[in-house]
């Protein structure tokens, strides 16, 4: 896509962008039409405000082959998702396994965990292209795990992991299975329960194609009373109670909902369940033409999957003769906008063996040409 300054947006992985013109014009009208909240007001508008929210919290649910529409709770993001679920669950003792390619919104509050001597962790080894190891996986997942939590996609190369047989093994031993949505809800299909995902954590800014400030956790009813509320306060329901409510989605939404992210997201998903399908097959079609393209180009190294069908549409390169952050910074004179650095992920540039020096970060989205990419792609070449 083109902004009004020619720039090729690159950096999808952050944020999508554009977003379908159907968003901001569900925000703008929430804003301007409605403007309540949620289970406080006895009349018309706020009655209607909370028809489009559980219409929303459907939307996801169907898209996801959740556990049913309210068990689609609400967060200010995907971040707080993780960390409400994996902070919601720990124990004193309880040891949790992660993966080497996870962004810090999983290792830091693991890390965090483990400093204050609650839990322990390890980390599920993956190869060279940032896949997980299935022999070492079916190892080190035992019935004395609490959880595995775990990316779909890397933030960094692209690697799709293997959810199936990841959640099928944890099912079998009675270990809680937690992914990480980030890079695929909306652009990849996730079942949850073909896939036996206890807790699912999507961004609402990303593939979903809305606005910032709103996500989504998707939670199995057999985990939700073992996830201890990490916010507490206000719901609308059962005032009388010291307690958070028990029955969902209340129990972990306290407060006001992000109730204009969450119009935006209901428009963006509704214009999703008309195109999605269009749209995914032109992200698989950019997808194979990138991966073909830049391993034709010499002196750079793309690591991830070889296959295009193993990951989604993220490219890491890394420029072997020239500095990241000065290509980065050519590539965005030249009005071509990617993200340079180690993308809140060290663990996965280890991984990789693009650490300490990261890499540039190439991400297309839904709305990306095979014209923008030729021109990127022109550009890496000279420029390496």
């Amino acid at each position: 896509m083109t902004d009004s300054k020619h720039s090729i947006y690159l950096d999808n992985g952050a944020t999508s962008f554009p977003k379908p013109n159907v968003v901001a014009q569900a925000v703008y009208d929430y804003m301007t039409k409605n403007g309540t909240n949620i289970n406080r007001g006895g009349y018309d508008e706020a009655y209607s405000a909370a028809s489009v929210v559980l219409e929303t919290r459907e939307k996801l649910n169907r898209l996801m082959n959740g556990y049913g529409a309210r068990n689609a709770i609400f967060t200010p993001g995907n971040t707080y998702s993780l960390n409400f679920l994996i902070k919601g669950l720990a124990r004193k003792g309880d040891r949790f396994l992660i993966s080497s390619m996870e962004h810090n919104a999983v290792y830091r509050p693991m890390h965090q965990l483990s400093e204050a001597g609650i839990i322990s962790y390890e980390c599920l080894p993956c190869d060279a292209e940032g896949r997980l190891i299935l022999e070492e996986a079916e190892r080190m997942i035992t019935e004395d795990i609490r959880a595995v939590v775990l990316s779909h996609a890397s933030n960094v190369s692209g690697t799709l992991q293997p959810m199936e047989e990841i959640g099928k093994l944890c099912h079998e031993k009675g270990v809680i299975f937690i992914v990480d949505a980030a890079q695929t809800g909306g652009n990849t299909p996730i079942d949850m329960q073909a896939s036996y995902i206890d807790g699912l954590t999507v961004p609402g800014h990303k593939s979903l194609l809305g606005p910032q400030g709103v996500g989504v956790m998707l939670v199995n009813p057999a985990i939700t009373s073992e996830i201890v509320p990490l916010i507490a306060g206000g719901t609308g329901s059962h005032s009388d109670l010291a307690d958070m409510p028990s029955e969902l989605p209340d129990r972990f939404e306290a407060g006001t909902l992000n109730l204009p992210g969450i119009f935006g997201l209901h428009a963006a998903l509704g214009w999703l369940e008309e195109e999605g399908e269009a749209m995914r097959a032109h992200e698989k079609e950019c997808i194979r033409y990138m991966t073909e393209k830049l391993a034709e180009i010499p002196n750079i190294f793309v690591p991830g999957p070889k296959d295009p069908e193993g990951r989604v549409g993220v490219f890491s390169i890394d420029f072997l003769n020239r500095d990241n952050a000065l290509i980065a910074f050519k590539l965005s004179q030249e009005g071509i906008a990617t993200r340079v650095g180690l993308h809140c992920a060290p663990l996965a540039h280890k991984t990789l063996g693009t650490y300490p020096e990261g890499t540039v970060r190439f991400s297309i989205g839904p709305f990306t040409t095979k014209k923008e990419i030729d021109i990127a792609l022109e550009a890496i070449a000279r420029l390496a």
